[in-house]
C-alpha cells in the first residue's frame, strides 16, 4: 500500500545537501519494491522515487561543489516522492542551464539504461555495424531510445511489440512484429536480443531466434514472470546477461556517471532521448497518478510535483 504522510524534514548532515523535489518520475522500477519483491535490499516502509530533479536549498559540512540555488539531479536510493530530500552530494548530478525540469526528471533512469545497454553489445561484438538485433517492448520511451540508438551504429533492428496499437509509435525499425512468446514468427534471427518483458516471449526468442554465439540481455520483466531455465540451459551457445542499472551506478565511479550523464543531456538536446510526457500530477493525487501509470493506454511518461 502506498499512502501520503507528513515527516519531519531532516538536515543535511557532513557532506550532504537537501533538495527541494521540483518533479520526480514514475517508473516500473519504482513500483516493484512496494510489493516487498526486494525486500532483501529495501525495508518497508519507504519513500519510492529513483528520478527526478530538484534544487539544492541548504547543504551540510564539507560540501564545496554544490550551493543552495543549484538545480540538481539526485541518484542512488528512493526517496524522490516527496517534497525534501536530503541525500549525499556525490550522489548528486548539476543540470545543464538548457535542460528543462521536464527534461532533466528523465534524463536518468531510461537514457542510463540504453546507454548502457548499447556498451555492453559492444563489449560484446566489438563493431556493430551489420549485426541484427531484436528489440522487446519497443513502443515504450526506452525501447525508442534503443532502436535510435542502434541506427546509430548501423545495426539492423526489428522492433517486437505486444499489439498492433504500439506499431504505430516505431519509427526508428528497420522491421516491427507483433509478438506474445507463444506464436513467434518463424525464421527469426538474431545476433542479440535486448528484452524488458521476460516470461515466454524471452523464453522463445532464446530458444528459437538468438544465433550461436549471440547475446541475450535482460533489463526488465514486464510480464512479471522470469526467462524460463530451461530456455537459458538449452542454449549454452549463447549468452545470457542482466543488466540492472542500480547494480551499474553503485559500481562505476564518479567519472563515469558524470560522463553518462553528459551523453544523456546531449542526447536530450538532440530529441535522441526525448521522453513524451502523459501527464504531470501534483503529489497530493497520487493515486490518480499510479492509476494512470497502469493504465494501458497511457501514452508518455507520468510526473509528480511534489509541491502541490
Amino acid at each position: 500500500m502506498i499512502e501520503l504522510v507528513d515527516i519531519d524534514r531532516a538536515m543535511p548532515g557532513a557532506r550532504e545537501v537537501e533538495i527541494a523535489i521540483s518533479l520526480s518520475a514514475i517508473n516500473p522500477s519504482d513500483l516493484i519494491p512496494v510489493t516487498g519483491a526486494y525486500s532483501a535490499r529495501t525495508v518497508l516502509p519507504f519513500v519510492p522515487g529513483f528520478e527526478g530533479v530538484g534544487v539544492v536549498t541548504r547543504i551540510g559540512a564539507g560540501v564545496k561543489d554544490m550551493k543552495p540555488g543549484d538545480r540538481v539531479i539526485p541518484i542512488g536510493a528512493s526517496g524522490l516522492w516527496q517534497q525534501f530530500l536530503v541525500r549525499p552530494a556525490e550522489w548528486c548530478f548539476t543540470v545543464p542551464d538548457d535542460i528543462d525540469d521536464q527534461q532533466a526528471a528523465t534524463s536518468y533512469v531510461n537514457p542510463l539504461t540504453a546507454l548502457r545497454l548499447v556498451e555492453q553489445l559492444r563489449e560484446h561484438f566489438g563493431s556493430l555495424k551489420g549485426r541484427s538485433v531484436g528489440v522487446t517492448a519497443a513502443g515504450s520511451a526506452i525501447g525508442g531510445m534503443l532502436l535510435r540508438l542502434l541506427a546509430l551504429e548501423e545495426v539492423t533492428t526489428t522492433a517486437i511489440v505486444r499489439s498492433e496499437k504500439s506499431m504505430s509509435r516505431l519509427r526508428h525499425a528497420d522491421r516491427t512484429i507483433v509478438a506474445d512468446g507463444v506464436s513467434l514468427p518463424p525464421r527469426l534471427a538474431f545476433d542479440a536480443v535486448l528484452d524488458a518483458v521476460g516470461g515466454t516471449l524471452a523464453g522463445g526468442l532464446v530458444t528459437r531466434s538468438v544465433q550461436s554465439g549471440g547475446i541475450f540481455i535482460q533489463y526488465g520483466a514486464l510480464s512479471g514472470v522470469p526467462v524460463p531455465q530451461a530456455a537459458i540451459s538449452g542454449r549454452l551457445d549463447v549468452r545470457f546477461a542482466f543488466l540492472w542499472l542500480r547494480t551499474w551506478v553503485h559500481s562505476a565511479g564518479r567519472d563515469a556517471l558524470e560522463a553518462a550523464f553528459e551523453r544523456s543531456f546531449a542526447g536530450l538536446r538532440d530529441g535522441l532521448f526525448a521522453s513524451p510526457v502523459a501527464a504531470i500530477y501534483p503529489l497530493s493525487r497520487l493515486a490518480e497518478a499510479l492509476a494512470h501509470q497502469v493504465d494501458p493506454l497511457r501514452e508518455g511518461k507520468i510526473l509528480l510535483d511534489p509541491r502541490c
